[in-house]
């Protein structure tokens, strides 16, 4: 039987992973993030950056004990049953179409600094466009994400870049909210980070995987974390923080500010690209997910029905993309945002648990790799990763409310 051939090295994936996690959701929430957290927004995003590496590695952990393709849903079925595996399964699905309508939010708001049209019609039509392109092929999308993960960093360079020259001019520790804020902010926020749990499935691929994994996954959420903090400090910088609580097209507003309108035109269309590109990729993630689970008799069987022609599972993609249309009308990218981070939190409180649970349950497992910091068979860091995972769940539950 053939293999993959393993010739990706430590540089190699980290770079893979620091494309994998920036995305669309520092373009669309950076300014809601500062209302509760203000000019500390930084320490936000360090929070959630200590809580994507813990979970980062339970997931190398996990991923080092089954086959390739397993998943969350296999570790919670061997942690604890098929039932909580397939309420797991569903929670990710809804997580993915929160996580799509928030993004196509954010497209909207940039694309009504171009065209003064109405929102919902903006995001409805992307949804649609994406889900024929979808349907017609997937051939190309790979490319695409390779060029819009350039344009996306190139547009945070711009603006770490234009408020170089402010550094120093605020206190970086005025928190209007207090710490509760920063909590509020980082369990918003954490929305910047997803993906960072895919590295591992370049395993297959990877030179020495069971230490070139955890590596990676720690060394490319240190990487955006950094590009992170410094965009968060660029931005308070260059526009007070109630100001920029007020924006729904927050990297824009901070361009126009320094370069005017030419400044407002390049991150607006960057910001378009980068959104309109997530949407497009997240679909066919999920539709495929969607798809996946009915193959294994989860759901409907009718979801992993095939297109002769395509050879795309259509029922799975078109109904993903409804269910995403009728939530834009919730209209509120912080509800919305928020609610993707509850169904995340609860997901990587449970992948946590699981590892845990399984240290017990099946000592006998391989682990290709397995995580330091031990006491006896309990570890450490899953530990405090199930805990901060439910610590922003409950602040996401408060954003909500």
């Amino acid at each position: 039987m053939e293999k993959l051939k393993r010739e990706l090295n430590l540089f190699d994936i980290t770079l893979a992973g620091v494309g994998i996690i920036i995305g669309a959701g520092i373009y669309a929430l950076l300014g809601i993030a500062t209302q509760t957290s203000g000019n500390a927004l930084w320490l936000s995003f360090l929070i959630s950056a200590i809580i994507a590496i813990l979970t980062g590695l339970s997931y190398a952990e996990l991923s080092s004990m089954f086959k390739k393709d397993a998943g969350e849903y296999n570790y919670i079925e061997y942690a604890f049953n098929k039932k909580l595996a397939l309420i797991l399964g569903i929670m990710i699905i809804i997580s993915g179409a929160f996580s799509l309508t928030t993004v196509s939010l954010g497209f909207s708001n940039y694309f009504r600094e171009l065209f003064n049209l109405n929102s919902i019609l903006i995001a409805i039509i992307l949804v649609l466009i994406c889900s024929i392109i979808n349907y017609l092929s997937i051939k190309e999308v790979s490319k695409i994400n390779i060029f819009v993960t350039i344009l996306q960093v190139i547009g945070l360079f711009i603006i770490i870049f234009l408020g170089f020259k402010f550094i120093g001019n605020t206190n970086y520790t005025l928190m209007p909210s207090g710490f509760n804020g920063i909590l509020q902010s980082s369990a918003l926020i954490f929305f910047a980070f997803i993906g960072f749990e895919g590295i591992v499935k370049l395993e297959e691929e990877t030179k020495d995987p069971h230490k070139t994994i955890p590596k990676a996954i720690v060394l490319s959420v240190l990487i955006t974390s950094i590009i992170y903090i410094l965009v968060a400090i660029a931005a308070v910088s260059i526009i007070p923080w109630q100001e920029l609580s007020k924006s729904n097209t927050p990297l824009a507003d901070i361009a126009y500010k320094e370069l005017g309108n030419n400044g407002l035109l390049i991150l607006t269309i960057i910001a378009l690209i980068a959104t309109a590109s997530t949407v497009l990729v997240s679909l066919a993630v999920i539709s495929r997910m969607i798809y996946g689970m009915a193959e294994e008799k989860c759901i409907p069987g009718k979801f992993c029905l095939i297109d002769k022609k395509r050879k795309t599972p259509y029922i799975a993609i078109f109904s993903i993309s409804l269910f995403v249309i009728l939530l834009i009308f919730i209209r509120d990218i912080k509800i919305v945002a928020n609610i993707t981070n509850i169904f995340l939190f609860l997901t990587f409180a449970l992948v946590n648990l699981s590892l845990i649970v399984l240290r017990y349950k099946k000592p006998y497992i391989e682990r290709r790799f397995r995580i330091s910091l031990n006491i006896g068979k309990f570890n450490i860091p899953s530990f405090f990763g199930f805990l901060t995972s439910l610590i922003l769940l409950y602040y996401a539950l408060l954003n909500v409310i």
